[in-house]
């Protein structure tokens, strides 16, 4: 993906700041959108798809915390934190809500650039004419099978829906509406069946999944070797 094609939300309450990570975004060659508070990142979430969200934690009304729980409920982008606080409590609250990454202030511009292009390189287009491996499963989209032992079993829409966004954010927690929204079901105990379905075709030992893992009170996440 290249820059000149991604949009960046900035928010900030200070102006310094949203002037200065324009600027600075707008030279490397981003698309850049700024907000002075969640209110106003919530309009623009409302209109406009973003690929990353730079979020400051401390705001004046709803913070970054409640914005970011409130986002990944709704949509699956990656968010940036910025916040004056670097206590380890308070990067896990965030990365616990569904951050992808955190940064303190005061912070050097090239150390944001840079987190942010690790976040992009890390976003992986999937090709569904490829096969995929997770752990001694093999994945094909294309065909709808997955092959464990030697024995081939077949996956549904839904399913594939949510395989490519998972092997699309591998590491990435999924909440159960995101999931619901992915794969056209509503209701939580109906995903919950439709995970429990996958990791008896991934995993070799389904009821100790080392890929297909429950977040407690978050969601599910995909891991791949």
């Amino acid at each position: 993906m290249e820059n000149d094609k991604l949009h960046i939300l900035v928010v900030d309450d200070d102006d310094r700041i949203r002037i200065l990570l324009k600027d600075y975004l707008s030279e490397n060659n981003y698309i850049v959108s700024t907000a002075e508070n969640a209110e106003q990142a919530e309009t623009k979430l409302d209109y406009i798809k973003f690929d990353v969200i730079i979020l400051d934690v401390m705001m004046p009304g709803q913070n970054g915390y409640e914005l970011t729980k409130k986002i990944k409920k709704k949509i699956k982008v990656p968010i940036i934190l910025l916040t004056a606080k670097g206590e380890p409590e308070n990067r896990i609250k965030g990365l616990e809500l569904g951050a992808d990454d955190y940064l303190s202030k005061p912070f050097e511009p090239k150390e944001l650039l840079l987190r942010l292009k690790n976040i992009i390189k890390n976003s992986i287009k999937i090709d569904t004419n490829l096969k995929y491996s997770v752990g001694s499963a093999q994945i094909d989209l294309n065909k709808m099978i997955i092959n464990l032992n030697n024995q081939n079993k077949k996956i549904n829409n839904s399913e594939k829906k949510v395989l490519i966004e998972m092997l699309s954010n591998p590491g990435v927690t999924f909440s159960r509406e995101q999931i619901g929204k992915i794969s056209g079901i509503e209701q939580e105990r109906s995903i919950d069946v439709m995970i429990t379905r996958l990791r008896q075709k991934i995993e070799m030992n389904p009821k100790n999944p080392k890929y297909l893992q429950t977040i407690r009170g978050s969601g599910y996440v995909l891991w791949i070797e």
